[in-house]
This record gives structure tokens, C-alpha cells and sequence, in this order.
């Protein structure tokens, strides 16, 4: 793996394990593609450290278990916005 990856993958991790960010999130921070950070998170971070991969592990799985509640709200709020902007 070149070392520029394994240095992405790496920071991508720690801001993770900082921020408890989501995928999405992430990639946008780093100018990459979703797919790029997924990637790097599910197949390069085991390899590299494991147990940092474990940490990020946990994390991913609680946004993805809020993925659903993140997305009501959202909906919600689009619908409050353009209720205000009638009146």
C-alpha cells in the first residue's frame, strides 16, 4: 500500500474518533468520495491497526443505527423551512 493511503487512512480514523463524524461527513472534510472513505476504513484500517479499526468500528455502527432518526429529522426541517418561507 503507498504510504500516502495508509496516512489517509489514518487521519481519516483519528478525525473519526474525534469528531464521532459520519461517512459523509468525512469525505467532505477530506475532498474524497464516500466510496474512498469506506473503503479506507473497512479494508485498509484493519490491516493497519486493528484496534484503532475496532474504535472506528463502534463508531460507524452507532451512525448507521441513527441513520434513520438523522433522516426524519431532516425531512422534518425541510418541511418547517418551506412553511416559513409561504408565510
Amino acid at each position: 500500500m503507498k504510504e500516502y493511503i495508509e496516512l489517509r487512512t489514518l487521519q481519516i480514523a483519528e478525525y473519526i474518533l474525534k469528531t464521532k463524524a459520519t461517512i459523509r461527513e468525512t469525505s467532505t472534510v477530506f475532498c474524497v468520495s464516500k466510496s474512498t472513505v469506506h473503503k479506507d476504513l473497512s479494508q485498509r484500517l484493519p490491516r493497519i491497526d486493528h484496534e484503532k479499526y475496532l474504535r472506528v468500528k463502534k463508531i460507524l455502527d452507532f451512525n448507521l443505527s441513527e441513520r434513520h432518526i438523522r433522516g426524519g429529522i431532516s425531512t422534518q426541517m425541510k418541511y418547517v423551512n418551506s412553511a416559513k418561507k409561504k408565510n
